[in-house]
């Protein structure tokens, strides 16, 4: 990412608070924020949320749901200042990237928001940025527009790999290998209970 491309903080933060608050007093919007916390049962991700200490989908997703409007409200601020798909792509946690994941899989409701607000979300997969850290381009954006980040949710990067370390071999001692993308259950096999 070419941070000298990025427009400055101050503008993306106050044009992101305009966003949210656009997006939070659609009609449609209590319809997405129930779709996406209804994605829950589908958030098996072994890597993403699970890298928050203590971790209860339950009282997490709410606060979660929170944070990943805003990140997708800075990305849609970077992106309509520079109309660049890429620089838009900032650095997001990885527990906030994932929620935003249950949000856009709400395709046909975000597009009507979206549309109605006067934005566009990026979000693609392969050019993600989760090397969040404090004190970086997401940080100061972020804390211009609505404060401090909560730390539960916007952990660093490093801190997270640290994390996914210990998960990875919790996983594996459990059987599930490659952060959950393989195990060696053979169901047809009486499983112990």
């Amino acid at each position: 990412m070419n941070a000298t491309s990025l427009p400055a903080p101050e503008k993306v933060a106050a044009r992101a608070t305009e966003i949210l608050s656009a997006i939070l007093a659609d009609p449609e919007f209590d319809a997405f924020a129930t779709a996406s916390l209804k994605y829950d049962e589908d958030w098996a991700c072994f890597a993403g949320a699970p890298v928050i200490s203590k971790y209860d989908q339950e009282s997490d997703k709410t606060p979660l749901l929170s944070e990943g409007l805003r990140a997708l409200s800075l990305k849609a601020a970077v992106f309509e200042m520079t109309r660049d798909e890429k620089a838009s792509e900032i650095p997001i946690a990885i527990p906030v990237d994932e929620m935003t994941h249950a949000m856009i899989a709400q395709p046909r409701l975000l597009a009507r928001i979206t549309e109605r607000v006067g934005v566009q979300i990026i979000h693609q997969t392969d050019q993600e940025h989760t090397d969040y850290r404090t004190g970086d381009y997401t940080h100061r954006a972020y804390a211009l527009a609505w404060g401090e980040p909560s730390d539960r949710y916007w952990i660093d990067h490093e801190e997270a790999q640290r994390r996914l370390g210990i998960l990875r071999q919790k996983y594996e001692a459990a059987g599930f290998l490659n952060m959950g993308q393989a195990h060696v259950i053979d169901f047809a096999e009486l499983v112990a209970v």
